[in-house]
């Protein structure tokens, strides 16, 4: 019996192990923000938690107001230069879901000059952590979260955003 459940454990850790794979998770993250930088606004609707897509009105309304934002940023001088995600916090249980924040940096250009905002992505995944879904947290709080999450773990705490002028 001993050795049928430590065989179990062994089995079964590998799956556990994927569910909190923070390789994976920032690759996803990466790959959602790599989509903002290039302008492929369906790739960051994919990569968007689902009930805030279903909120704007589904992916193509989605997808259009990013690409409206952005063109009237575009329009008044302001790019993103660079987008960098940063190793996945703690994994958090809430409900039937895996959650987790990753930190984020994004790096502006202006007509003021350049600047450096720092916030976190909250990383969702109902699915044992082969996919994620994600939320910007800029200026977020858990109240605001919990509109869309629900089962919100209130043990994750989310830091403010900050910004930073850079030379």
């Amino acid at each position: 019996m001993k050795n049928a459940f430590r065989l179990l454990i062994f089995i079964l850790s590998p799956l556990a192990l994927h569910a909190q794979n923070p390789i994976v998770v920032k690759q996803q993250a990466t790959l959602m923000a790599q989509s903002m930088t290039k302008g492929d606004y369906k790739s960051i609707v994919n990569y968007t938690y689902p009930k805030a897509v279903q909120m704007a009105g589904g992916k193509e309304k989605m997808a259009d107001m990013i690409g409206t934002a952005m063109q009237q940023m575009k329009t008044a001088g302001i790019s993103f230069e660079n987008i960098t995600v940063g190793t996945p916090g703690k994994f958090y249980k809430a409900g039937k879901e895996i959650h987790c924040l990753l930190p984020e940096t994004i790096i502006m250009a202006s007509p003021k000059g350049r600047m450096a905002m720092h916030s976190n992505l909250l990383a969702v995944s109902g699915d044992g952590g082969k996919n994620w879904s994600f939320l910007d947290m800029n200026n977020s709080t858990a109240d605001k979260v919990r509109q869309l999450i629900p089962n919100f773990n209130p043990a994750m705490k989310i830091p403010p955003a900050t910004t930073e002028p850079l030379q």
